[in-house]
């Protein structure tokens, strides 16, 4: 547990108000306590902030709580990631004698192949088939009738970097969300999913995922959703209901796939890009609607022949 000024010492914050909160974890908003500490980047958020009910709040230069300490930034993100690193760090090992340590719990009917790793606190349900050599971290749940083939990955770290302009050094920003894989889901072999950073990575139920697919951090696929082999999914992005997700599909960050879109094998996503309409399909890259995207390779195509015939 940290101590508010030995943290803003740390990070190169200013304490703004008093040091009596004891801070042991960053989060999300949505998730924040007394002993957490949550940032923003614009002094406009600052009363989302506050109303969270966090210890804390790593805050923009110039931004005023009445009620909460800040700690102030020049860049709250990389502050942010840099306590988060400072919280973390892991002391000498050692267990008290009237500890009760927990591993896994696995439901009724379900089957471990040889070689699985389940870590602490991981949750599997009923009727679940976990091939050989699958390697599920600490974080993860797992519904009822879920298959994970060989090879799978669930629950890791995300991709997220911070980058302190001053050194040149990449801070990893928190990696410390959860991974809830709903019922009736499928996944294929190789597959990666990575935890949430604060919050979490949800696979809707009925999903079935093809193998070699990776997942990144905070991704939500809703319910019944394909998603074929070599398909990239970053950070943040929303599949909806019902798509259907080729292979090699590359989505860039904080895009969305509404509710039914199919998207052709090959596409790629723009990062913050917004696919929609139920039965909508799309291809190319960046991915179009399927009209705009024949019609634009029949205009290249006579193009084509009239510069050969030119020449």
């Amino acid at each position: 547990m940290g101590n508010l000024r030995a943290i803003a010492d740390e990070i190169g914050a200013t304490l703004q108000g008093t040091t009596e909160a004891r801070i042991s974890r960053v989060s999300a908003f949505s998730n924040a306590g007394p002993d957490s500490i949550v940032f923003i980047e614009k002094a406009g958020s600052i009363a989302d902030a506050i109303a969270s009910g966090a210890g804390a709040i790593i805050a923009p230069l110039g931004t005023i709580s009445t009620s909460t300490p800040l700690l102030l930034s020049k860049h709250p993100k990389l502050a942010f990631a840099q306590a988060a690193r400072l919280l973390t760090e892991k002391t000498e090992a050692s267990i008290h004698p009237t500890a009760v340590v927990d591993r896994a719990a696995v439901g009724k009917d379900t089957f471990i192949g040889a070689g699985c790793v389940l870590a602490d606190d991981v949750v599997i349900g009923e009727a679940c088939t976990i091939h050989p050599r699958v390697t599920i971290y600490s974080g993860t749940t797992i519904g009822n009738r879920v298959v994970v083939h060989s090879g799978v990955v669930l629950g890791a770290d995300g991709f997220g970097y911070v980058r302190d302009g001053a050194t040149g050094e990449y801070v990893q920003f928190p990696q410390q969300g959860t991974l809830v894989i709903e019922d009736d889901v499928e996944i294929g072999a190789n597959t990666t999913i990575d935890r949430g950073a604060l919050e979490e990575t949800r696979i809707g139920r009925g999903t079935k995922i093809d193998n070699l697919v990776h997942i990144g951090h905070n991704v939500i696929v809703g319910r019944n959703v394909v998603i074929a082999a070599q398909t990239g999914v970053s950070g943040s992005t929303v599949i909806g209901d019902g798509a259907v997700i080729g292979g090699q599909v590359g989505m860039g960050d904080h895009a969305s796939v509404g509710p039914g879109v199919i998207v052709g094998s090959g596409a790629g996503i723009l990062p913050h890009k917004k696919l929609n309409g139920p039965g909508e399909m799309f291809w190319g890259v960046p991915a179009k609607p399927l009209k705009t995207y024949l019609r634009e390779l029949a205009t290249l195509a006579k193009l084509s022949r009239r510069s050969s015939e030119d020449s």
